[in-house]
């Protein structure tokens, strides 16, 4: 549903970066690149929409974006629901830009019922928008497999299934996060192949390749590009 070939580059904001640990234990990553602001470790209690099923808590911001429909607008920003009936809260900032389509447009853009992909500062289901692009321009992501299983509360319904590949030396929690315009396209690729969810991180694992970390669903929640920002994979 929109395209990361778009020649207008926003760099997302990115703040210092906690990583909490999540069902998988506590997890640790730096912060590097010149886009990139350094990372501070964290022992905080795993928690998060998702969580149930293997996704790894957190408790910092970092780059990352969401896709769905205007479900109601506010003077500070809007809700969208995602293509599986996740919440995310987007706050508007005096630096937020905004697309309709491929054209430049102003936040009246922004109307209830329309298409959304929005760019910038994930925490938890809450983005501080960098980009809004209202109407994005339609694309087919590539999909190695599997289906989006949305998060639904008390109720367990996540799977261990691995699709596509899978780097043979990713360990989860290791990496360097990044942001600006390699965090923007690498989530980019994620929600076009797998719509529903949220993008909280991007993580470089070596060899050009990233793990897009994905909450508010329980299954996906690591999908893997590569360094054409192509998904080339995706598992708990």
């Amino acid at each position: 549903m929109f395209s990361s070939t778009r020649s207008k580059v926003i760099a997302a904001a990115a703040a210092a970066v906690v990583i909490a640990g999540g069902s998988y234990g506590i997890v640790t990553a730096t912060s590097g690149g010149a886009s990139a602001a350094p990372a501070a470790a964290s022992r905080s209690p795993a928690g998060g929409f998702g969580s149930g099923s293997g996704s790894n808590a957190r408790s910092g911001p970092a780059a990352g974006g969401s896709a769905g429909t205007i479900t109601s607008v506010s003077a500070s920003g809007f809700t969208l629901t995602t293509a599986t009936g996740q919440k995310v809260t987007i706050k508007e900032a005096s630096a937020t830009t905004y697309e309709k389509g491929t054209s430049t447009a102003t936040s009246g853009a922004v109307t209830t019922g329309e298409p959304v992909l929005v760019l910038g500062t994930t925490d938890n289901t809450t983005i501080t928008a960098a980009e809004v692009i209202v109407q994005p321009p339609s694309t087919s992501g590539s999909n190695p497999g599997g289906q989006v299983i949305g998060f639904t509360t008390g109720q367990k319904q996540g799977t261990s299934e691995k699709v596509g590949q899978i780097p043979s030396d990713y360990t989860q929690g290791s990496g360097t996060i990044v942001s600006g315009t390699t965090a923007d396209k690498a989530t980019e690729a994620a929600l076009a192949a797998y719509p529903g969810g949220v993008v909280d991180r991007v993580v470089a694992i070596g060899n050009g390749q990233y793990e897009v970390h994905y909450i508010g669903v329980n299954w996906p929640h690591h999908i893997f590009v590569n360094q054409d920002f192509q998904v080339i994979g995706a598992d708990d």
